[in-house]
């Protein structure tokens, strides 16, 4: 996955692509994916880093959605079990079970969640990960230390999916490529262009590295821009209205000895209404989430005081260690984008509008989809995909994405440090390891990286920035933002070295990279 590489084929103007996916997150780089291995010339263009905005961002679940089960949308729990078990056969090196405790407080509650999630279990019917069962308090107090033994009477245990997000992403690029898609980040469209009859033919693009602009001619463009969809929307159409409602996500990630243990805690209703999760994720602890309306998209959005405080006295209530903000490691914020029709918009909270996706076809046939989630990718992507072989003419040919194996499959992993991700890809990097002494080298004192995963991510996924390997090639940013901003210049001096770059170049990565890397601190 060289950059060069496919910059040469989108500069190329005798190239007519079938498809154009405008956006690099979970949904477009599934339709790149989708697309081609349809047999279809697929080209996918993404202003920033893959998965930069909300896919890098989410809880870290792949599931079914246990709390729209209770909220009754049984269709959307339904598709994305079915999704779920999609990803995990397809995927088994970054998707895993993970058990989930309810702990229950009340005389009633015992009952109530064995039977709401065992209803779940029968939705996924042979794709279920593990049957929920009711358990005592002491099993409860042995899976979670952690957990608040006040009022404690025992619990329920169920199972769902749990998995890394931007690394999902980069294995699903590197699939997508490996049957023929044409990939590209910091390639932002800057137009659309038309035919005489007013049909999208295709766009005009500019390189954000290199102010290189490009122009693509496309039989179809699909627009899954994720928080960015009314932008491609009304470049299109200036009038057109938006479609989009944002709302925040915040998590805190604290060190795993806050439940200590590999289980996870779920709390199916907090003051606000939604659910909140406290999940093991790369030997560390991810709080969250929040949900807060907000009013405008940003690619870097940061937590608000309040949803910061939510979380910490929310899961104080359930830990018997309350987490206080100097324990807290790194705090993220995602945007999600919520497919809201016009008629619920108003007075309805973010939380009671559906998550499942929605498809809007354009007069000039300009296809967009939005909403939906992680699980639900590859799912979203088929829609796509089909909707855009009617609306655009293009050979009618099956989907085939419910079979192919994500690149880096492997059966089994050691997940005791962050190199499981790497799943089959994993000998390669040692194998550069092995090459010098420098290279085996570890990146921090406290963790387990070294520098030829960042060789690696340099050469071989697409990593351009400090950013792009430090926040979502590594994921340090997420686990440990002090530990990242420690590890800055190492790493923008290793890329400087792979990359050819001179020291300026390097000085600039490592400033605006700890400028970035602040927004995911704690003030005291």
């Amino acid at each position: 996955m060289k950059r060069e590489d496919h910059i040469k084929k989108i500069a190329d103007t005798t190239i007519g692509w079938d498809i154009l996916v405008v956006g690099g997150g979970a949904t477009g780089i599934g339709i790149a994916l989708d697309a081609a291995s349809r047999g279809f010339k697929a080209v996918l263009l993404e202003q920033s880093d893959f998965t930069k905005a909300t896919s890098s961002r989410s809880t870290k679940l792949v599931h079914g959605g246990v709390r729209y089960l209770a909220q009754g949308d049984v269709g959307l729990v339904v598709d994305a079990l079915h999704e779920r078990g999609f990803m995990r056969k397809n995927a088994p090196h970054l998707v895993k079970d993970q058990r989930f405790i309810i702990g229950t407080y009340r005389w009633w509650e015992k009952a109530f969640y064995t039977i709401g999630l065992t209803m779940y279990d029968i939705l996924a019917g042979r794709r279920s990960f593990g049957r929920s069962l009711p358990m005592r308090k002491k099993e409860v107090i042995s899976e979670i230390p952690g957990i608040s033994e006040k009022g404690l009477r025992g619990g329920v245990v169920y199972h769902d999916g749990q998995f890394d997000d931007s690394r999902m992403g980069i294995n699903l690029l590197q699939t997508a490529v490996e049957h023929g898609a044409t990939v590209a980040n910091y390639v932002k469209v800057s137009a659309l262009t038309k035919d005489a009859n007013g049909r999208i033919s295709g766009v005009e693009a500019v390189d954000e590295l290199t102010g290189q602009t490009y122009k693509l001619q496309a039989r179809a463009v699909i627009n899954a821009t994720g928080i960015f969809v009314d932008d491609l929307m009304q470049m299109d159409a200036p009038e057109k209205e938006k479609i989009v409602r944002p709302s925040q996500g915040v998590h805190l990630v604290v060190d795993k000895s806050f439940l200590g243990g590999d289980t996870a805690i779920m709390i199916p209703k907090t003051s606000d209404g939604r659910v909140m999760f406290g999940v093991p994720w790369h030997d560390k602890v991810v709080l969250g989430t929040t949900d807060t309306p907000m009013n405008e998209f940003v690619l870097e959005p940061k937590a608000l005081e309040e949803e910061v405080e939510f979380i910490l006295k929310t899961s104080g209530q359930y830990l018997t260690k309350q987490p206080k903000r100097e324990d807290v490691l790194s705090v993220f914020a995602g945007l999600r984008p919520l497919a809201a029709p016009k008629k619920t918009t108003d007075g309805k909270k973010t939380k009671e509008i559906s998550r499942s996706h929605k498809i809007v076809v354009s007069p000039s046939g300009l296809v967009t989809i939005t909403g939906g989630k992680w699980t639900t990718y590859r799912d979203m992507a088929e829609d796509a995909v089909n909707r855009a072989i009617t609306v655009c003419n293009l050979t009618n040919v099956p989907c085939k994405t419910e079979d192919i194996l994500i690149h880096g499959y492997q059966e089994k992993v050691d997940r005791s440090n962050f190199s499981y991700v790497y799943g089959s890809d994993y000998p390669k990097i040692r194998e550069i390891e092995s090459e010098t002494a420098e290279n085996s080298k570890k990146l921090h004192p406290a963790y387990d990286y070294t520098v030829a995963e960042v060789i690696w991510a340099v050469r071989q996924e697409m990593a351009m920035t400090l950013d792009d390997v430090l926040s979502r090639r590594l994921r340090i940013t997420f686990l440990d933002a002090r530990a990242a901003m420690n590890m800055a210049p190492k790493v923008a001096a290793i890329m400087m070295t792979e990359m050819k770059m001179n020291e300026e170049w390097k000085d600039r990565q490592v400033d605006e990279f700890v400028h970035l890397a602040k927004n995911y601190l704690l003030e005291p």
